[in-house]
This record gives structure tokens, sequence and C-alpha cells, in this order.
């Protein structure tokens, strides 16, 4: 598409995107941009726009998205119902939101490992809680 313009703002192509993700195997060194489309499946947060041929191509805030998707599901070790829940998250504990403070908003992967944090205190917590 020549009026897709290359630049930050620009759309990318699955293989782009795939590509940029580092998910390509190891073996083949094929791009694995059928892991791209079962999460399209399974998250509603991933759309992208669909032009001719069925080409798919994902605006920089749905490579965002899929950015923290895959550091959730991939390097955090999170199942796909459990990001799930994540991206559904709509209400915040109060201990989070006084966290969350002054955190950019748009550095979601520092807020998802700083709550995956707290929860993780908050347990422990809650465990030694039981020993006393």
């Amino acid at each position: 598409m020549n009026n897709i313009l290359k630049n930050e703002k620009a759309y990318k192509t699955i293989g782009e995107v795939t590509k940029e993700l580092g998910l390509i195997n190891k073996k083949t060194g094929r791009l694995q941009t059928h892991t791209l489309r079962y999460w399209e499946t399974q998250f509603k947060e991933i759309k992208p726009l669909i032009r001719a041929g069925q080409r798919r191509y994902y605006s920089l805030e749905v490579f965002e998205i899929i950015k923290n998707i895959k550091f959730l599901l991939k390097e955090r070790g999170i199942t796909i119902n459990g990001v799930k829940k994540i991206l559904n998250k709509k209400k915040i504990d109060s201990l989070d939101d006084n966290v969350y403070t002054g955190i950019n908003n748009n550095n979601l992967n520092s807020k998802i490992l700083i709550k995956s944090k707290i929860k993780n205190i908050s347990k422990i917590i809650k465990d030694l809680k039981k020993f006393k």
C-alpha cells in the first residue's frame, strides 16, 4: 500500500510485527504469523485494519497492545486467560492506585510488572498472617 507511510506512526504488516516481536521459528527462520492470527481470536484488543486481499495492518496502538500481550505470555509466563483478566480489569485496588500515581500511562509493561509484584507481596503478607 503506497498510501501507508513507513514512519513511527505508520501501520505495520503482520510480517513486520512478527519480525519486530521476534516471533521467528528458530529451526526454519520463518516468521510465526500464525501466532498473531491466533492471538487475534483470543484478544478482542487486537484489531488489525484488514485491506484488499485480506492483508492485515496493525496501528501503533495495536502494536503496543500486542507487545504487552507477548511480554505477559512469553516473558512473564502468564496464561491466555490470565492476560485476558489483566487486560479486562477495570477496577484497581486502592493500593495499586497509589502505586500507579505518577507512572507514565503509556508504559503498560511497568504498570503490569508493579501490579504483579504488589499482588505477590500481598499474598506473602496474607500467608505470613496465617502463621501468627
